[in-house]
């Protein structure tokens, strides 16, 4: 879709990630009273667990306002459940000299809308001064069904639907599409990251993961035979191995379940990255789940920094490390130094946030702990989020001055029952 040059005019693109999807809506934006929609397309990528829904807008604005700031879009309760995050760019320029500028976008807390939509604000870069069509596509040609909103058409691995004229505000047809998709759904239920940081030098990472396969169920027995022997046949929908993509310069990685240390894992870092390829005790069909945990240490003077205002902060990725993974349910709790204060964490994005108190060895008032959580977490979370706090290093002597007072009673304690008199006299 070409974009226009004029003030009146504004193509948008907005990209939208869905963690898991029941069922899919065509529904329209619910712009501005002055704004009309000129023509919109969506595109539906389901070739991945992670559902990508693109929405190619082009607006103008037909009221007598002066100019308009903002766009809302308005999205059912079902996608709401599922919505991991929402960007948006407008397109500026033509052809070879286009361009896409980010947009801002935040949840509105107009109530306005029916049925139980939530609205989300897409805030222009350049206000608007006065002055659809649905693509769903398929990992594979195999579709069973799919919902008939005429006109409706299907060429190869694509559904077309539209286009539709004069449609109305918040309106909307939920369509079902049935497909053939063998692709391992890797889906993390729970996400659990404790970060301990130690002020002599390390910094302690432990995940632990509770996994699932998100495909459709598997039905009947498992043959370990039969899988082994034609593995592109009865495990074509398995998945056995998963990508973990760690920070570089890790040391002291681990592997583990309830069982036990799992073997099976490879290890490659270098000076940028580090990769961990690990594999279950069992390959995944659908609806099998399995829980392990993940251990690693990092460098402290790679991670903790100190401001201008003289308050240290640790420098961390938010996010899971699986790779073509979403998590339902994601827990980071940072574990900072005893005798920390004034905690703060600054996150890009709304995350759910409270401190609690941790205690380890040697430990007299606990450690103060950041907890942030959040529910539908994909790939583009994994970004960067700092962690500031105020430090007193006369703390750093506490751990040794206590440890050395044990080592002093114990010699104490040992030296007097080498003199203490047990021998047994007659009276």
């Amino acid at each position: 879709m070409a974009p226009s040059l004029s003030t009146a005019v504004s193509s948008l693109l907005l990209l939208l990630l869905l963690a898991a999807a029941i069922s899919v809506s065509s529904s329209p934006p619910m712009p501005e009273d002055s704004i009309r929609v000129i023509s919109a397309e969506k595109r539906i990528d389901l070739t991945s667990p992670i559902v990508k829904v693109f929405l190619t807008l082009k607006l103008e604005n037909d009221a007598t306002a002066p100019e308009a700031s903002q766009v809302l879009l308005a999205f059912t309760p079902t996608e709401v459940e599922h919505l991991a995050i929402v960007k948006a760019t407008r397109a500026e320029g033509k052809r070879k000299k286009k361009i896409y500028v980010p947009l801002s976008v935040k949840a509105s807390d107009l109530a306005a809308a029916p049925n139980g939509a939530r609205l989300y604000s897409i805030l222009l870069s350049t206000p608007l001064k006065p002055a659809e069509v649905t693509y769903i596509k398929m990992p594979s040609n195999r579709v069973e069904s799919f919902t008939r909103v005429d006109p409706t058409s299907r060429a190869g691995n694509e559904v077309k639907y539209g286009a539709y004229n004069n449609q109305l505000p918040n309106s909307y047809v939920p369509i079902l599409v049935h497909y053939e998709n063998n692709r391992p759904f890797a889906v993390v239920e729970e996400f659990v990251r404790k970060v301990e940081i130690s002020h002599w030098g390390n910094v302690q990472i432990t995940e632990q993961y509770k996994l699932k396969h998100g495909g459709a169920q598997h039905k009947g027995v498992f043959s370990r035979l039969e899988y082994q022997s034609r593995p592109s046949i009865s495990g074509v929908s398995s998945f056995k191995n998963l990508l973990a993509r760690l920070p570089p310069r890790v040391h002291s990685v681990y592997y583990r379940d309830e069982i036990g240390n799992i073997s099976s894992s490879h290890l490659r870092s270098d000076s940028h990255k580090s990769e961990l390829e690990i594999e279950p005790r069992y390959p995944l069909f659908g609806g099998w789940h399995c829980t392990f945990t993940i251990g690693y240490g990092l460098p402290l003077q790679d991670f903790l920094f100190e401001s201008d205002d003289g308050r240290r902060y640790i420098n961390l990725t938010f996010g899971c490390p699986l790779l073509d993974t979403v998590v339902d349910d994601l827990t980071i709790k940072v574990v900072l130094p005893e005798g920390s204060t004034s905690p703060q964490a600054v996150v890009p994005f709304l995350t759910e946030q409270y401190l609690e108190t941790s205690y380890s060895y040697l430990d007299v008032v606990g450690r103060t702990t950041v907890v942030l959580k959040k529910r539908n977490v994909v790939g583009e979370h994994n970004v960067p989020f700092q962690v500031y706090y105020e430090f007193n290093p006369i703390f750093m002597l506490a751990e040794p001055l206590m440890l050395i007072s044990a080592v002093f009673l114990f010699f104490v304690a040992c030296i007097a029952y080498l003199h203490m008199d047990l021998s047994i006299g007659k009276s």
